[in-house]
């Protein structure tokens, strides 16, 4: 049974002073402010080792994809292969986060691999600050969460920064005009930076025209919509280029063939398969596109979007965790030299970007 912990709700004032102010259903909760979902110890741990040990198979995945030229297999722009080789043999240490989105891990269910946020993952203020807030607004609970996010990024600055060798490194942050999630999750990561006295500077994209005064840049904007992208040399990329390799779903079916015994992997092809499967595009976002079929080849639910233009994957289909109200949970397990935080999503069968953030207690 899935559990839950009720909790004084923090109003949506204080949210708004937190800088959480989009994203507004039509009751406009998006965050779910009277309860955690609970797990135990044991599940936390479980979540830490399955996300550390799925990196480490995206590690090898990248490898082989690169050593095989399957570029094209999962769907990378021809004038983004050049880069993405570059940024492997001189940016390996520059992932700075990513996002696994995960089924199971609580009520019983094993933790299974749904895909891989890698390039531009959001959930950030959510995950690192909101429900850590919120926990500490219920001053009575001397509770837990998995929740390391904001000192792990930070570490991780310095420690790109330090490998750079330079005693004042400069980093720079974009996104593009007029989506707020992604300018406010930029200017978090900016003030991580700052916590590790770099020196930082915050452009919109439409702005950036000359890098040169920089040592690192992260933008979060998609790297396949980059395809025109000359990079500087004097500026590294933060989530560099090669991580459209782990963003691209592709990635699951090499995974899938290169570890088909892992415990944490659904079965995956660049074809349909026999079990009941959900076809992905391989670049698609937000639960958009989404296409569920059953054995006999009936579509049984599926979602509109703009990504129709991308190659399909099939990943085998697993249920997610549901409460009583029918609600599906995914989890949410983000990775900057580790796994370090843990949140929840909640909503339909297909999670899009109107379904809700919970977060959770460690118990």
């Amino acid at each position: 049974m899935l559990k839950f912990l009720e909790i004084k709700p923090i109003s949506q004032d204080a949210l708004e002073k937190m800088g959480f102010s989009w994203h507004r259903d039509g009751d406009g909760e998006y965050i779910v402010r009277d309860k955690f979902v609970v797990i135990s110890k044991q599940e936390s741990e479980e979540y830490v080792n399955a996300t550390n040990e799925l990196y480490k198979m995206y590690e090898s995945g990248a490898e082989y994809v690169i050593k095989n030229d399957l570029f094209d297999a999962l769907d990378i722009p021809s004038s983004l292969v050049s880069q993405i080789k570059y940024s492997w043999e001189n940016e390996r240490e520059n992932h700075l986060y990513g996002r696994f989105d995960l089924s199971g891990g609580i009520d019983g269910q094993a933790i299974k691999l749904i895909e891989f946020n890698a390039d531009t993952p959001t959930l950030l203020l959510e995950t690192a600050v909101i429900q850590f807030m919120m926990l500490a607004f219920n001053t009575s609970l001397e509770l837990e969460q998995f929740n390391n996010i904001y000192e792990a990024i930070s570490l991780k600055f310095e420690k790109i920064s330090k490998q750079k060798k330079a005693e004042f490194s400069r980093f720079l942050f974009s996104s593009v005009k007029g989506i707020e999630e992604e300018s406010v999750t930029v200017k978090l990561l900016q003030n991580m930076a700052k916590d590790r006295d770099l020196m930082t500077n915050f452009e919109y994209l439409e702005d950036v025209d000359e890098k040169s005064g920089y040592d690192f840049w992260f933008k979060l904007y998609p790297w396949e919509d980059m395809e025109n992208f000359t990079q500087n040399p004097t500026t590294a990329m933060l989530n560099p280029a090669y991580t459209l390799l782990y963003q691209s779903k592709g990635m699951l079916a090499i995974l899938y063939e290169l570890f088909p015994d892992s415990p944490y992997l659904l079965k995956t092809a660049f074809t349909p398969i026999k079990e009941k499967y959900v076809k992905k595009r391989m670049f698609g976002r937000e639960g958009a596109n989404i296409d569920i079929v059953d054995e006999s080849g009936e579509i049984v639910n599926s979602t509109d979007g703009i990504y129709n233009e991308y190659k399909a994957v099939y990943q085998e289909y697993t249920p997610f965790v549901q409460d009583e109200q029918k609600n599906y949970y995914q989890a949410g397990v983000f990775y900057s030299d580790g796994a370090c935080g843990l949140g929840f999503r909640r909503g339909a069968e297909i999670l899009d970007d109107m379904s809700q953030f919970i977060g959770h207690v460690v118990v």
